[in-house]
């Protein structure tokens, strides 16, 4: 099979949001595959916002050890491929589809014991599969939702991370902070490091009581680690941080806002964890994995005159931390907003964040079947922004193009940049529509 048609077989088995909670299926699966996910050790993320770059910043650390380095995030932004790094680089299309061939038979065995693998399941296995094959020394493995019931939950990690938890996906995880937290805690797993980023109260006792429940070691960021310092820098930020095995000076990273260098600091304590003993580790290793630290789709810097910045975020408590990222990095004296959202999401929430920062703003939709359609978001964002605000544009292309143009009549030293957020998939559909045009 080549590429596109094992993308088209995934694809059929559903999709990652509409799934029944049950580890059963994964587990059976990869009991047949010989437990691939037990042949090298795991740092397992979890939590609402920031795990991917979490996930890529671990990534980062453990490579500049010398260290191979198997590595599984969601959503991706434009390739499925995305999902499955080895090395830092996504599995060639002919690799994907190879790795996809060697396991279906034993999908197809799991399938017909009344077991039928889902979407991100399948995912789930080829990841595992594709690292004991390389093999990898580590993996570095994100949940796709929730923590106890997601199918990356078969894995033992042995160091877990646990992101800031906010509301999202409540339908799923629960209505209220302790619910989803009881949810995300659930990769807690006895005798790991719990390594918590900053959370608040009704998470933090959650997180906490799961910890105590299972003897795992725990770090929590403000107090076991912590960042001392930060500073804006062109591109990025300076920082000083305080690991659990000590401080590291005059760290320069290429990403932008407060929330970020959090997940630098947690990456580093996750992965001092995972290294055992007393010592720290040497800190022009740790300068150059952040240097080098990258993470597309969020606060990307697309383009130039005007300044195009692209964000995923999706949630009232990722919207905020980019917000006030972009406000910190970028002197925009105006922004213009082009926003596409999924309809299951808290869209009122959002665009009640958005309202003071965007002087106006293009509603659209992005790719997804789930997006809300330009009119309905239009319908919310009016009685907020004003009819004179809000701009109508069906297709997102069209809406980047009118957006850009809004800036561009501004004039060239306004100081007017443009925000393209909303979504993981607007922010993936946005990344490939700008770098096909070169930017």
């Amino acid at each position: 099979m080549d590429y596109r048609a094992v993308e088209r077989a995934i694809l059929d088995r559903g999709v990652e949001w509409d799934f029944e909670p049950t580890l059963d299926r994964i587990a059976a699966l990869l009991d047949l595959l010989g437990s691939p996910q037990r042949a090298y050790p795991v740092i397992h993320i979890a939590g609402t916002n920031g795990k991917t770059s979490t996930a890529r910043l671990t990534e980062a650390l453990l490579k500049e050890r010398n260290l191979r380095v198997g590595r599984f995030t969601s959503p991706h932004l434009v390739s499925m491929r995305e999902r499955i790094t080895v090395d830092g680089e996504p599995l060639s299309e002919e690799r994907f589809a190879q790795v996809y061939e060697e396991i279906i038979p034993y999908v197809d065995l799991t399938d017909q014991q009344g077991r039928r693998i889902q979407f991100f399941e399948l995912l789930t296995a080829m990841a595992f599969a594709a690292f004991a094959d390389s093999p990898v020394d580590v993996a570095v493995v994100e949940t796709g939702m929730g923590g106890s019931w997601d199918a990356t939950n078969v894995a033992d990690g042995t160091v877990s991370v646990i992101t800031p938890i906010s509301l999202d996906h409540t339908d799923r995880l629960g209505p209220d902070l302790p619910s989803i937290a009881t949810e995300k805690s659930g990769i807690i797993k006895p005798g790991a490091t719990a390594v918590f980023a900053q959370q608040e109260l009704a998470a933090a006792e959650v997180l906490m009581r799961r910890a105590a429940e299972v003897g795992a070691v725990v770090a929590r960021e403000g107090l076991e680690f912590g960042v001392l310092n930060r500073e804006v820098a062109i591109g990025g930020q300076l920082l000083s941080l305080r690991g659990l095995k000590g401080v590291y000076d005059d760290v320069y990273l290429p990403l932008y806002g407060a929330h970020q260098a959090s997940n630098a600091v947690s990456a580093l304590a996750a992965v001092e964890a995972l290294t055992g003993g007393d010592d720290p580790l040497d800190v022009e290793l740790v300068r150059q994995a952040f240097a080098q630290a990258s993470s597309p789709g969020r606060m990307e810097v697309m383009r130039r005159t005007p300044t195009v910045v692209i964000d995923a975020a999706h949630n009232p408590g990722g919207m905020q931390a980019s917000l006030d990222g972009l406000h910190e990095a970028f002197d925009f004296a105006k922004v213009i907003g082009v926003v596409g959202v999924m309809r299951d999401k808290d869209v009122e929430g959002l665009l009640e964040l958005l309202e003071p920062i965007l002087d106006e703003i293009v509603v659209t939709r992005n790719s997804s079947p789930r997006s809300l359609s330009a009119e309905e978001l239009a319908a919310l964002a009016e009685p907020l922004f004003g009819e004179d605000r809000v701009h109508v544009v069906e297709r997102l292309d069209d809406a980047i193009d009118r957006a850009i143009g809004i800036a561009d009549a501004e004039g060239e030293f306004s100081g007017t940049g443009v925000l393209i957020t909303g979504s993981v998939v607007t922010a993936g559909d946005a990344r490939q529509l700008l770098k096909a045009d070169g930017a």
